[in-house]
């Protein structure tokens, strides 16, 4: 059967773990909140209404491109470009193009960085590979402008930081809804792991800070895994309606 995904791909393993994919979201839902296009995501109503879930049903889309066999991931990915097509019809105008890119190159960003920070560094061929599955989900989505290779994305990464984002009323919203969805103590390890994720201009538009507590804690997070108490962890640091969404992050049978 083929997959779009490789059965051996190191994508699969970094989206296979919940606590990657947790992290992955943790530093999307920072830049998320300062991108120029984010009046978009508060058109339908849906993230600023509920952005945990909305987490979860990102995640969810992502994982059938990564883990199902070809044609099904290539169907969700066609899915994808429908709804978002249905929004640009509901609102009478369309999403740039830059937009669909930033997207793109926060799931590569975040990818790495994750795993960076949990396991180990990437070998550049880990990182070309990681670039190739996102590069072939936006070819499948026809946006225009994409790198054509990692080195090629690293250099537009850079411009997109400096030229798409900006702290707007749209980022003080959203971040009181994390917090109203997560409480008080959930929100503030929130912003830890962000300081731990983010690029450096994310950082300093959200004012996040130099350090963060949890990076001692990284080391202790490791040996929990390693001793099989990372669920534990997982069950303290989201609340407890999600506790089964969570578990399945660790199935990629889905």
């Amino acid at each position: 059967m083929e997959y779009f995904v490789s059965s051996h791909s190191i994508v699969r393993k970094i989206w296979g773990r919940a606590d990657t994919v947790l992290l992955i979201f943790a530093g999307a839902s920072a830049e998320f909140a300062l991108n120029k296009a984010v009046d978009w995501l508060y058109f339908t109503g849906k993230l600023p209404a509920d952005p945990i879930g909305r987490l979860f049903s990102t995640v969810t889309y992502a994982r059938k491109i990564i883990f199902r066999e070809k044609q099904a991931a290539l169907q969700a990915i066609d899915q994808i470009s429908t709804i978002h097509k249905g929004v640009e019809q509901s609102r009478g105008a369309n999403i740039p193009d830059w937009a669909y890119r930033d997207v793109l190159f926060m799931l590569i960003d975040y990818t790495i960085r994750s795993f960076e920070l949990l396991h180990r560094k990437l070998t550049g061929n880990e990182k070309a590979e990681i670039f190739d599955v996102f590069y072939r989900f936006g070819e499948r989505m026809h946006i225009p402008g994409l790198p054509e290779n990692f080195s090629q994305w690293e250099t537009m990464r850079q411009e997109h930081l400096s030229a798409n984002l900006s702290a707007s009323k749209f980022t003080v919203d959203l971040y009181r809804q994390y917090k109203k969805n997560l409480g008080t103590l959930r929100f503030y390890l929130l912003k830890q792991v962000q300081i731990l994720l983010v690029p450096r201009r994310v950082n300093r538009l959200l004012a996040l800070g130099s350090w963060s507590l949890l990076a001692p804690a990284i080391p202790l997070y490791k040996l929990a895994r390693r001793l099989q108490l990372d669920k534990f962890v997982q069950d303290i640091l989201f609340p407890h309606q999600y506790k089964q969404q969570i578990r399945e992050l660790d199935n990629p049978q889905i």
